[in-house]
């Protein structure tokens, strides 16, 4: 009866569709379970590296995700004080051929589209909305997944692709978030109200004093997106809400005009107060694992959480692949695969938003950190990052 059970997933986001699409390539038919009232995202822009496109690729999705990109010359970032140009980073040709794949920029609604697009034309994928786990129970064969609504789910195992607060990671861990007290505001412009001067097809970071400020293409560069973090002066929730332009602009005193037009230009914010967890090297409970955020929450700074989602499905469906679909077996070497490599993406986030926020003499060390290097060396730099592809995922004794 097990070999007919589907593979449960929790949450319809990103992960949870990214997890559904590799598992429908071994073999699996795929009940998703998503707790809001439709399967989509919210959110504004992301930054791809071409380790998302390796993963987009092996989950027959890469020709969706390209159409909807935005493909960058170069990833560039300048003192908010004073407008020096700290590094800068060519993303053309070279980039592509080093790495195999582009660097990009996208809507998040895009990335999600492009995931369900490919879930839904495999047929293989049923999706059940307005559906909140409550409680898991596990025998020796099957997961049974107690629902708000009072429904119950059989499958073959669980993968909870349920996001940061996920409701699988506390049954199993049931550890506190860290909330950092670094709040985002997120936004989207269009083109004709984009200042002129700012107009770069480049991933754009302005770094300040307890601050920074984001901006890049969306959707042929008909929009833009605007992104600014500031270190609040209040006790935060993790959480997001309605956020206030007053608020905004009394964290930015201080930066150059240049940057300072980014702030000005939103009519309305979206407000995220930010939190990570601490890295954990246990994600598999029986028949149950973890993935995406649900598995290792992290801050903005390295502009890897979607890709880390995309790279944990697409390495549990690679050693699901070579255990011949063995549950056992092959969650061990998922989680053996990802733990350290998602853990180094959450602490290089805390270090990065340091760097991104110095003051003082930090400031002047951070300016002066990559005076003179070469694109190759900040290439060899990235490797560990953008090397991953599916051919290396899966963790070698």
């Amino acid at each position: 009866m097990t070999q007919q059970l589907p593979v449960l997933v929790a949450g319809g986001g990103i992960g949870g569709l990214a997890a559904a699409l590799a598992l429908v390539r071994q073999g699996f038919n795929v009940k998703v379970l998503e707790q809001a009232e439709t399967i989509g995202e919210i959110g504004a822009g992301i930054q791809l590296g071409p380790n998302a496109f390796h993963a987009f690729d092996a989950l027959g999705v890469g020709d969706k995700a390209r159409s909807r990109s935005v493909f960058t010359d170069y990833m560039v970032m300048h003192d908010a004080l004073d407008e020096y140009q700290v590094g800068k980073i060519l993303t053309g040709e070279a980039f592509r051929q080093r790495f195999g794949n582009p660097y990009a920029v996208i809507h998040r609604v895009d990335i999600h589209t492009s995931l369900l697009e490919g879930a839904t034309e495999t047929g293989k994928v049923e999706f059940l909305t307005s559906t909140r786990v409550e409680r898991i129970e596990q025998d020796a064969d099957s997961v049974t997944v107690r629902c708000a609504n009072g429904q119950t789910h059989r499958g073959v195992a669980l993968i909870g692709a349920d996001g940061g607060k996920s409701v699988v990671r506390k049954q199993y861990v049931n550890d506190p978030p860290r909330v950092t007290g670094h709040v985002v505001y997120r936004s989207v412009i269009d083109k004709s109200d984009f200042p002129d001067d700012l107009k770069w097809n480049a991933a754009s970071i302005w770094v300040g004093p307890n601050c920074h400020l984001v901006h890049y293409p969306l959707r042929g560069g008909e929009q833009y997106n605007v992104v600014v973090t500031f270190h609040s002066r209040k006790p935060e929730e993790w959480g997001v809400t309605e956020g206030s332009k007053e608020e905004v602009q009394s964290y930015f005193q201080g930066i150059c005009p240049k940057a300072r037009q980014l702030i000005d230009l939103p009519k309305t914010w979206k407000r995220w107060a930010t939190a990570d967890r601490e890295p954990i090297d246990t994600w598999v409970h029986g028949r149950a694992t973890i993935l995406g955020d649900a598995a290792h929450p992290t801050t903005q700074y390295m502009a890897q959480g979607a890709c880390m989602a995309l790279e944990d499905a697409v390495t549990l469906g690679e050693a699901l692949r070579v255990h011949g679909n063995d549950w056992t077996k092959a969650l061990e070497l998922y989680q053996r695969s990802r733990v350290a490599r998602t853990a180094r993406i959450v602490l290089s986030g805390r270090e990065m938003g340091r760097l991104y926020h110095a003051k003082g003499v930090e400031r002047l060390v951070r300016n002066s950190l990559w005076k003179g290097r070469t694109q190759e060396r900040f290439y060899d730099a990235m490797e560990w990052l953008y090397g991953w592809n599916v051919g290396n995922c899966l963790a070698t004794d």
